[in-house]
C-alpha cells in the first residue's frame, strides 16, 4: 500500500495526463478521502474534515472536487442504503471495485478486496461476447455481532 503522499502523487499524475490540475483545494480534499479511506465517507463529512485542515475552503468547491474525481474514476459514489452518497476511493492493484458488507442492523461496513466475480465474467465473456469493464457487489445483512452488545445502533438507542 503507498504513502499518503505517494498516492497524491499518482493522483497528480493521473489528472494531469486528462488535463486537470491538483489545486490546493483538490489535494485536501484527496487528502482527507486518503487518511479515512475506510469510513466511505459523505459529501458534508468530507467537508467538515477539509474545513479543519483549510478554513476558506466552500462545500460547493468540496462538492465540484468530488464529482471530478468521480468523473476522473479516482472515486466512487456509493449509497449503502443509509440515504447518503458517499465516496469510496478506487484501487488500481484491482482490476474492479471491490465488494462491501452492509449491516442492516448497525450499518457497519467491511470490504472485500479479493475479486470474487473472475469466473462469471469469464462466462459472460465466452457465452454472451460481453467482457465486463467493472463491477461492484453489495451483500446486505446482519453481522452475528448484532445479536448481542457489540451493536453500534443499539447501542445508540439505549
Amino acid at each position: 500500500m503507498l504513502t499518503v503522499e505517494a498516492e497524491i502523487e499518482k493522483i497528480n499524475r493521473q489528472m494531469t495526463a486528462k488535463g486537470y490540475k491538483l489545486t490546493v483545494q483538490r489535494e485536501v480534499t484527496l487528502r482527507v478521502l486518503l487518511e479515512n479511506e475506510q469510513d466511505h465517507l459523505s459529501a458534508e463529512e468530507v467537508f467538515m474534515l477539509v474545513k479543519t485542515k483549510y478554513p476558506e475552503i466552500g462545500l460547493a468547491t468540496v462538492y465540484r472536487t468530488l464529482e471530478l474525481l468521480t468523473e476522473l474514476h479516482i472515486v466512487v459514489k456509493m449509497n449503502f442504503g443509509d440515504g447518503m452518497a458517499r465516496y469510496d476511493l478506487r484501487s488500481e492493484d484491482h482490476e474492479h471495485m471491490h465488494h462491501h458488507l452492509i449491516c442492516h442492523t448497525c450499518g457497519a461496513l467491511h470490504e472485500i478486496k479479493d475479486d470474487w466475480l473472475l469466473e462469471l465474467e469469464e462466462r459472460l465473456q465466452r457465452e454472451y461476447g460481453f467482457r465486463v469493464t467493472d463491477h461492484r457487489l453489495d451483500f446486505t445483512g446482519h453481522f452475528q455481532s448484532c445479536k448481542g452488545t457489540e451493536c453500534k445502533r443499539q447501542r445508540k438507542v439505549v
